[in-house]
């Protein structure tokens, strides 16, 4: 019975992530052993354990997204990039001290790019490592390019805004590596009953990530209150004042890795999920062993071969799901009624934040409109852009993620999406159509309804849905695909959709003449978005099992698992019928 135990015993545990596969370690049956710590999972009732998982499967959300609308970089990058204008574009023939805009665009794009190659990356290879292996170096990657380009400077090989581009383009590698990872950990290790609790407070960090940031915008402008005030605009904030700006930006950059440093002990010891361990993993020989050599002190485990290939090749026969590999993926999303599910999820995320980040347009209409754009020196221009944004996160933004963790478990994610799809093509329309008949305090009213229904709609459950719509051998590479497209729909809007709006105003204006046409473009975006949202199923109350097509006698069941040879690929009637009677 120990040697039943300590084959069957897999690595890591730790207080915010509980390792349910020891807990059965004893039952020889590789699928009652699944059933069993599956079910513990499943059924467990909220409490701080969950509570704790959320938190450490957040905070690289908190810490680090891309560009100019989310998260603490976001919101980040856009001051800094401002900053950057003051201290390095001083002496600039044409709008001295401002930061020129193909500058400012290839530093906000980087992350992005750099985010596409991470969410594919990260994601395949924790399906074929595993999500343990993979979990905590992307939040690594993060932490350490934010403190490098905290140090940046630049040099006669090499401008500032070169390495700045170089480094965000790595810490964009561990961003996207980010949102496969924690979200299908999430769901892997949540209660069914309030998985989308879970995975839309993973997401909701956003919000907290841009209140973060702007709270420690205000501090930085606070300290150096004295010297920011010395120059009345920012073409001549030199001397003390662009020494303070300098410091400024790399305070603000670097304390994004704060929240990480806390968080990666539990990152690093997660024990692998119960879910991988069973479905792909199909090893437990060589982590028993792994465990022994941990507790010895060794670097690695060196179990017996034949046993281990043995008894590996008795559980391959047991277990009644297939192995992963590339003839079953072409398998499994060559089928319509698998495809079009992979189909939605991207579809969805591309067309979602193409208009979720061209919202970021009308930025500066709405600061002035509130009163907080400019100022009469330069501390006050800092800390009337950080209280500003403060208030557009604090009215929209920040109440719509918690609207969707309140209500996703209750009314569904389907719903949520279908509906907030549905008020962004009529909220966008009227922004678009009416733009010069509204006002800027309609203008005002609709952006905030804008932000809460992106968030409180599409921006949410693009998230939570592929991390619990496919099998767990696909489930994190799939959601890396869905993620990508969605990224990708961002440079879009950025590089091509976004510049129109400055079509037709003079050289060096400010202005932008076709915005509203812009917003009308992201309107017809949101309006597709409806049609992308059929594509998905609702995924609320049921097990990553059920939704997988694994649970005989539920609609989801596909019969296709039996034909596929149920574990190992055999065209003989007879293995096809002990794999049903094992299903």
């Amino acid at each position: 019975m120990k040697d039943v135990v300590a084959m069957n015993r897999t690595e890591g545990g730790n207080a915010a992530f509980h390792n349910f596969n020891n807990d059965y370690a004893h039952i020889a049956d590789p699928n009652e052993r699944r059933r069993l710590a599956l079910a513990e999972i499943d059924k467990a009732p909220f409490g701080w354990y969950h509570i704790r998982a959320i938190v450490v499967a957040g905070i690289g959300f908190f810490t680090d997204l891309t560009n100019v609308t989310d998260a603490y970089d976001l919101f980040a990058i856009g001051l800094v990039t401002s900053m950057l204008g003051v201290v390095y574009w001083h002496d600039a023939p044409t709008k001295p001290g401002t930061i020129p805009s193909n500058s400012d665009t290839a530093i906000k794009v980087a992350t992005s790019g750099g985010t596409v190659l991470g969410q594919v990356g990260f994601g395949i290879l924790a399906d074929i490592v595993g999500r343990k292996k993979m979990y905590g170096l992307e939040l690594i990657l993060i932490i350490f390019c934010t403190l490098a380009q905290a140090l940046s400077s630049d040099s006669y090989a090499i401008s500032i805004v070169g390495i700045i581009v170089f480094w965000r383009v790595m810490m964009g590698i561990g961003i996207g590596g980010d949102y496969p990872l924690s979200s299908i950990i999430t769901s892997e290790f949540a209660t069914t009953k309030w998985r989308g609790a879970m995975m839309g407070s993973v997401f909701a960090m956003q919000g907290f990530g841009q209140f973060g940031a702007g709270i420690i915008a205000l501090i930085v402008a606070a300290g150096f209150k004295g010297s920011l005030q010395s120059a009345a605009t920012v073409a001549e904030c030199d001397g003390v004042c662009g020494l303070a700006v300098d410091k400024m930006w790399r305070v603000i950059v670097g304390f994004g890795a704060v929240p990480g440093c806390i968080a990666l002990y539990y990152r690093l010891t997660i024990p692998e999920t119960p879910r991988y361990t069973f479905d792909v993993a199909r090893d437990p020989i060589q982590a028993g062993s792994d465990v022994k050599a941990y507790l010895d002190g060794q670097p690695q485990g060196m179990p017996d071969e034949i046993q281990r290939i043995q008894t590996k090749t008795e559980e391959a026969e047991q277990i009644a799901i297939p192995q992963a590999s590339l003839r079953d993926f072409m398998h499994h999303y060559g089928q319509w009624k698998h495809g079009k599910v992979l189909l939605g999820t991207a579809g969805s995320w591309f067309l979602l934040d193409v208009a979720f980040y061209g919202l970021g347009l009308n930025n500066t209409v709405i600061l002035r409109q509130i009163g907080y754009t400019g100022g009469d020196n330069v501390y006050e221009y800092f800390y009337n852009t950080a209280v500003g944004n403060l208030i557009l996160v604090c009215a929209g933004a920040i109440p719509g993620y918690w609207f969707t963790v309140a209500f996703v478990d209750t009314v569904g994610r389907k719903p949520i999406q279908f509906m907030g799809f549905t008020l962004l093509t009529i909220l966008f329309c009227i922004i678009g159509f009416a733009y010069h008949q509204i006002g800027e305090k309609g203008l005002l009213a609709l952006y905030v309804l804008s932000q809460f229904f992106f968030n409180f709609g599409p921006n949410a459950t693009t998230f939570i849905v592929p991390g619990e719509c496919f099998p767990t051998r696909y489930r994190s590479s799939s959601h890396g695909i869905s993620a990508a497209s969605g990224k990708v729909g961002a440079i879009i809007a950025q590089v091509l959709i976004g510049p129109l709006r400055t079509r037709g105003a003079p050289p060096g204006s400010t202005a932008s003449p076709w915005l509203n046409h812009v917003m009308e473009i992201y309107a017809l975006f949101m309006f597709l978005g409806i049609f992308t949202t059929f594509l998905i199923p609702e995924t609320k109350r049921k097990t990553l099992e059920q939704l997988a097509g694994e649970v005989p006698g539920t609609p989801e069941y596909d019969p296709e698992l039996v034909s596929a040879g149920i574990g190992r690929h055999s065209d003989s009637e007879a293995d096809t019928h002990r794999g049903d009677e094992k299903v």
